[in-house]
């Protein structure tokens, strides 16, 4: 059976050449039945029945349009007024502060182009006599680290590139897996608009330690939480920001996104992108250790985990690690597993083919071994059973493998 995504022919059951990794790559995609186990919550997740069922009624009850003057349209609004007070309690915020979004992609992106227009916008201010607080020599500084979603990191690199902004990309910590405030302090300037770090990693799951540092200067700070949210607290208030991205997707809920602003407009800048429309102003953490013990007994000194970083914290859900040998690289590990659905990194670097993901690199894993590295992120539902099972199956899969070099 045949099926075509995006000018790729997917042929369950059978070998495939995927031409976009422009490598010698074959793929065998196992037919999906029932019995696979889905360990790859950090790219997405189910939507949850109860969420399912809010949706359904929300688009019987809520189609009208929110800015109409109506009963249909009052009902909408109403609606989404609800929406908005119910995740602004889950960050900590006020329904006034949560703005909604398409998608992590668009929020991040109305981060970092509201910093360069604020900070050009005081500048011109500056220069009319009505002061400010930063300098405005030059073009606006972002700071950021190099171990962001693509939606930080490529934003920020084309502002660079269009000479529209300076960033600094602070290199991760080898010995905590962290962004150290220290090094973010640092990279500090008169002209530094923007502080964006994301709250926890999508492939170590290491959570950063945000601490904000304004002293004097009008420094914006963003975390991308997308990872954090339903797997750790998040409150806005005790984190300091002044923008938090959400996206829905990452926590059983549909794919769109939010972001939290701190009194947009008024105590936190905030410009659009977009012109013309007028609208939008329980992880249980030893499922994950006993998937480590177990690969740790089945593997031995085989196994390595790549974010296990002395005194850093990890989400109770993501595991990264690595099967060393030879021919068990990730992708050939889990294209030849009958059971296990899961990743060899964040879904979005899935166009960069085979090469070892630039996250554990910049982390200090060897090459060899972020070759094989295996994303593996349990969920809500993931039982015992089924980590048995997944175990059963890398360990099939590997001495498989092995027999076949």
């Amino acid at each position: 059976m045949a099926n075509k995504f995006d000018g790729i022919t997917i042929v369950t059951g059978h070998t495939l050449y995927d031409e976009s990794l422009n490598d010698h790559t074959l793929h065998h995609l196992p037919d999906i039945n029932p019995e696979r186990i889905y360990m790859d919550y950090n790219a997405t997740t189910p939507l949850e029945p109860e969420v399912l069922q809010a949706v359904s009624t929300a688009l019987q009850d809520a189609w009208g349009n929110p800015s109409s003057n109506h009963i249909a349209g009052a009902t909408a609004k109403a609606i989404i007024y609800q929406s908005r007070q119910s995740v602004a309690r889950m960050v900590g915020g006020k329904a006034e502060d949560i703005i909604f979004t398409s998608g992590g992609t668009e929020a991040n992106n109305l981060v970092l182009h509201t910093a360069v227009e604020y900070f050009q916008k005081n500048c011109g201010a500056a220069e009319q006599g009505e002061g400010l607080q930063n300098g405005c020599r030059g073009l606006p500084h972002i700071i950021t680290s190099n171990i962001e979603h693509d939606s930080i990191q490529q934003v920020a690199s084309h502002l660079q590139k269009e000479g529209k902004a300076e960033v600094t990309f602070v290199p991760v910590s080898r010995v905590s897996g962290c962004i150290e405030v220290e090094d973010v302090i640092a990279a500090v300037r008169p002209n530094t608009c923007l502080i964006s770090v994301m709250l926890a990693n999508n492939e170590t799951g290491v959570i950063m330690f945000l601490n904000k540092q304004r002293e004097r200067l009008r420094i914006l700070l963003h975390t991308d939480a997308a990872q954090a949210l339903g797997k750790i607290p998040v409150d806005v208030q005790e984190l300091g920001v002044d923008y938090l991205t959400i996206v829905g997707h990452k926590f059983y809920a549909p794919r769109i996104g939010a972001l939290f602003v701190n009194g947009p407009g008024s105590r936190t800048p905030l410009y659009p992108m977009l012109f013309g429309g007028g609208q939008e102003r329980n992880f249980r953490p030893g499922i994950k250790l006993y998937l480590e013990e177990q690969m740790e007994s089945v593997f031995r000194d085989k196994i390595r985990f790549n974010n296990r970083f002395p005194g850093s914290d990890i989400l109770p859900n993501t595991i990264n690690m690595s099967i060393l040998g030879p021919t068990l690289q990730g992708w050939r590990v889990l294209s030849t597993c009958r059971r296990l659905l899961a990743s060899v990194g964040a879904a979005c670097h899935s166009a960069s083919g085979n090469r070892p993901s630039h996250i554990l690199l910049s982390c200090g894993v060897p090459a060899e071994v972020a070759a094989n590295a295996l994303r593996v992120s349990v969920g809500r539902g993931t039982t015992k059973a089924e980590v048995d099972a997944v175990v059963e199956d890398l360990r099939e899969t590997v001495q498989l493998l092995e027999e076949m070099n």
